[in-house]
């Protein structure tokens, strides 16, 4: 046949143009699908379109009944077959089934995620925060992607096999975790499922309204509903199932393999764990027990952890943070937060104590009506117990144990408001004798707790065998240092004489034997383990979504470079990751013989750094933070940018032992807090760097201006004052010259000196992302610290949100007055140990 008169090959659009509108239309299907779930309906498909998804291709290519076609005769058409398709997992809904299956068939209506809630570097905690969720109007034809609709169909992806939509919707999922947001999402992680509907949620699936052929209650006598014996029993577990979302803690997870290796599932007798680690309050607003007796749990494994870790990562950024907002919202007398310290306070948050170095709520602004935000610290939020795993977590960022302290007072009494209840004061005697290390406090301090009491109860937080023990093990720790005990004359040797250890690690079977002998009220002595080098990312990660993905559904990823804990590390049962080191002298001891891993007696120091314009820094220029005494040893840490071609841009976070002698370096400061001084460049020797590969590329967010005050903690909406805050740089010095700004430096109080050369000390340094979803988190053997010697990291995948364009023009528009400067930050959490 001559070319020019062939017909030409169908185009695949126009293809996949017909196919779905025969779905649409239900012309030429060849299978029925009834859907038996929270609605019952009959859909006309396509097989060769359905078994595309791992689900259908087992129940129609897997040697079952659905496997054969029923062909009428010769000549005639393939008749539809009914396919009954019974879904247990309540978290599926219609719309995100129809949005499942419109995929499969290459068309369906664009999702809509509504702006207000996805946190931009700028806008960290959302653009509406600290206002309730705005509903912007989605384009014509589009489906409003809500959060629990992301949820939804999250579970109906993995529960029908589709890795590219459920590495999608978990993707977006984590891209939209926010105030307004993430506690549905942790709810869900502890298999609690996606809650009742929201604001926003439509149902069916826009531009399908008429797919669907809804079969009536009473048209079918003779097959029960999904789920239960009966449709009343349907409707108590779906009624429960929404009483449910408030608690957080969930019993066991029963996770019963389906099609594909999707995970999840429905139990109605699950054995309950222990009520002081897992489970809520009985008998409370939140317990997860009804009438019914039912208790309903679902899991989707690894990409349920992976949920939890990006919503525990946010949590430990911004907590602090939002416990101010929380004490407006539940409009009772402010209790004092603990907050990072700058040499002049943000006059939009509150005002400087002069006793501890927190905030407290600005007495001049007035807030009325109280902010409507959902509560995460109030009773409805997390349980007690994971309250007291995030505040006692190393990852948490807050500015020392003090701090840490000041603000476990502040959720403890803020709870006690609401009425005391016995199952929480269990939990908080633990928060205050375990999860908070008073080793590391001064001596005014651990005196000043000996005398704090509770106005709930009158009682002590802290009680006095736990300080006293504190000041004991400060005391060995000195003695061990400096070789004398601190009322006798210096008798210890020259610097260059000593050991760089110290000689206080101890072994697994040291631990055992030690445990033989010791008396039972020294069963609870405590160890923290030296850990090894390593590097992982928690949470949100660019690429990483396939990954678990592929976890989820038995395919291969033992080619794959991730670099972290293994999955049960992250899981319901350490909070995702929350829950710090520490381990009895039973834990310690229990651990595998083959385990070489050190303990020492001693606690790390938990502190955390802030630096702020990290885009502008110079190359090869240093930001410092704070410097903290420790062990008899000055330290702070200090980031440097890389913009090398052969590498990509990078920024190195380092560990840095300050001289005693040299000059405190300057602070990092928020633009506006402090007069701009030159940036001091110090010339100390980086003598190691660990080089990480870059992470994928990150699609650059849009700027919108911030709404966050000059510290880089949200402000609380007030009146904004036309005059310019006095040291705050002009809009002009925004081009790069004034930033970023140092203030005066801090010199800490300093007991005594560690007179050894070098020191030994074990460290990690975990770097909160821009918006808080994920945590990138290296830690190091022990390394010689000699005086003025850094350790650290570099890598691109620490700060992949900054602008790294040095000679990008700012956005005119954006002014530096009233908190409306684009103000990147940069969070740090450091954990520090001598051995």
């Amino acid at each position: 046949m001559n070319s020019s008169t062939s017909s030409p090959a169908p185009r695949p659009a126009e293809f996949q143009a017909h196919i779905y509108n025969a779905f649409l239309q239900g012309r030429t299907s060849d299978v029925a699908l009834r859907i038996r779930a929270s609605w019952d309906a009959i859909y006309k498909c396509h097989r060769v379109v359905l078994i595309q998804a791992e689900f259908f291709r087992h129940l129609f290519t897997g040697g079952f009944v659905e496997s054969e076609g029923t062909v009428t005769s010769p000549g005639s058409h393939v008749s539809s077959d009914l396919v009954e398709v019974v879904f247990d997992d309540i978290n599926i809904t219609r719309a995100a089934f129809e949005l499942c299956i419109t995929r499969l068939y290459g068309g369906g209506p664009p999702l809509f995620i509504d702006p207000a809630i996805i946190p931009t570097p700028s806008h960290p905690l959302t653009p509406s925060f600290p206002d309730p969720l705005p509903l912007t109007q989605p384009p014509p034809d589009h489906q409003p992607a809500t959060p629990r609709f992301l949820l939804s169909l999250l579970a109906v992806s993995i529960y029908l096999s589709m890795p590219s939509l459920a590495a999608e919707a978990l993707s977006s999922v984590t891209s939209t975790i926010g105030p307004f947001t993430v506690m549905d999402y942790l709810r869900f992680a502890c298999g609690q499922g996606i809650g009742p509907p929201q604001e926003g949620d439509v149902d069916p699936l826009v531009g399908l309204e008429h797919v669907a052929q809804l079969v009536k209650p009473d048209s079918d006598k003779c097959n029960p509903p999904s789920i239960g014996t009966s449709p009343s029993t349907q409707d108590r577990d779906v009624e429960y199932f929404s009483q449910n979302l408030e608690a957080l803690s969930v019993e066991d997870q029963l996770r019963t393999p389906h099609a594909g290796g999707a995970v999840h599932g429905v139990d109605l007798s699950v054995e309950k764990e222990d009520p002081a680690e897992l489970s809520p309050v009985p008998d409370s607003p939140t317990s997860p027990h009804n009438e019914t007796g039912s208790n309903l749990s679902f899991s989707y494994g690894a990409v349920s952890d992976k949920i939890g870790e990006a919503c525990v990562c946010w949590l430990a950024r911004w907590g602090a943070d939002l416990l101010l907002y929380e004490q407006n919202a539940a409009g009772i007398p402010k209790q004092p937060v603990p907050f990072m310290p700058v040499a002049t306070p943000p006059r939009a948050i509150g005002r400087r104590s002069t006793v501890s170095g927190w905030r407290t709520p600005n007495p001049d602004v007035v807030y009325s009506p109280p902010l409507k935000l959902p509560p995460i610290w109030r009773r409805g939020g997390l349980t007690a117990a994971w309250v007291r795993a995030l505040v006692s977590s190393d990852i948490f960022f807050i500015k020392g144990e003090k701090e840490r302290y000041d603000l476990a007072k502040t959720v403890v009494e803020l709870r006690r408001d609401e009425g005391i209840i016995e199952e929480e004061e269990v939990e908080w005697a633990k928060l205050f004798t375990e999860g908070i290390y008073y080793a590391n406090m001064t001596f005014d301090d651990l005196l000043y707790l000996s005398h704090d009491r509770s106005p709930s109860t009158g009682r002590a937080y802290v009680p006095e065998r736990v300080i006293q023990a504190a000041y004991w093990t400060q005391s060995m720790l000195r003695h061990k240092i400096v070789g004398s005990f601190p009322s006798s004359p210096p008798a210890s040797p020259t610097g260059a004489s000593r050991n760089k250890e110290l000689g206080i690690c101890v072994s697994r079977k040291d631990i055992v034997e030690a445990l033989s002998r010791a008396e039972k009220n020294e069963e609870t002595s405590t160890y923290w383990p030296v850990p090894g080098p390593s590097s992982m990312r928690m949470g949100e990660c660019a690429g990483a979504e396939n990954l678990f993905i592929n976890e989820v559904f038995g395919l291969s990823s033992a080619s794959s470079k991730h670099q972290g804990p293994s999955r049960s590390s992250m899981s319901y049962s350490t909070f995702f990751g929350l829950k710090n080191a520490r381990c009895t002298t039973i834990e310690s001891a229990s651990s595998s013989p083959s385990d070489a891993t050190r303990w020492v007696p001693y606690p790390p120091y938990r502190f955390g750094v802030e630096f702020w314009d990290v885009d502008s820094l110079r190359e090869k220029s240093h930001l410092y933070s704070q410097t903290i005494w420790y062990a008899g040893s000055l330290f702070n840490v200090f980031v440097q940018m890389f913009r090398k071609k052969a590498h990509g841009p990078q920024l190195g976070v380092y560990l840095h032992r300050q001289s005693s002698v040299d000059p405190i370096p300057p602070l990092s400061m928020p633009s506006g807090s402090a007069p701009t001084e030159n940036l001091v460049e110090h010339n100390y020797s980086i003598s190691h760097t660990r080089n990480l590969p870059s992470p994928s590329p990150m699609n650059t967010s849009p700027t919108y201006p911030t709404q966050y005050s000059f510290s880089g903690l949200p402000m609380i909406p007030s009146p904004r004052s036309s005059t310019p805050v006095q040291g705050s740089p002009s809009s002009s010095s925004l081009s790069g010259s004034g930033l970023p700004v140092n203030g005066p430096p801090i010199v800490p109080q300093q007991p005594y000196r560690d007179p050894r050369a070098q020191v030994s000390a074990y460290f990690a340094i975990a770097c909160a992302s821009a918006t808080g979803s994920s945590v990138t988190r290296f830690t190091s053997n022990p390394d010689d610290f000699s005086i003025s010697q850094s350790w650290g990291w570099r890598s691109s995948s620490l700060r992949a949100e900054i602008r790294l364009d040095a000679d990008k023009t700012p956005d005119p528009s954006i002014s530096s007055l009233s908190g409306d400067a684009s103000i990147s930050s940069l969070r740090i959490t450091v954990i520090l140990g001598v051995v």
